[in-house]
């Protein structure tokens, strides 16, 4: 029997790295990975997705969004995360960490 590695399972299926099929595939999981913690911050906050929206100004709707990694950009998720009162900051690396929120 052989083992395969995640990565050499990625190339076979969606190419390496660069490639529009294997982009796509990243992009998706990154936004699953920070709706995915937007609604674990909420959960901890005990709040329901009505009441982020209330304090986001936006619908029910639009944070169910949020959380499925839906129209996710750098000010929704900066708004989300304000509206929980949870400091976010962006690693900049070598540059140094940019507060999105505090």
């Amino acid at each position: 029997m052989k083992l395969y590695t995640h990565e050499q399972i990625l190339e076979e299926t969606l190419g390496k790295k660069g490639t529009p099929r294997r982009d796509e595939y990243e992009e998706a999981i990154d936004a699953y990975i920070l709706g995915e913690t937007i609604k674990r911050a909420r959960v901890a906050k005990k709040m329901t997705q009505e009441q982020l929206g209330d304090l986001m100004g936006v619908k029910k709707s639009q944070v169910s969004r949020i959380e499925n990694g839906k129209n996710l950009t750098f000010a929704t998720i900066a708004r989300a995360f304000k509206a929980m009162k949870i400091p976010v900051s962006l690693d900049m690396g070598n540059m140094g960490k940019i507060p999105l929120w505090q």
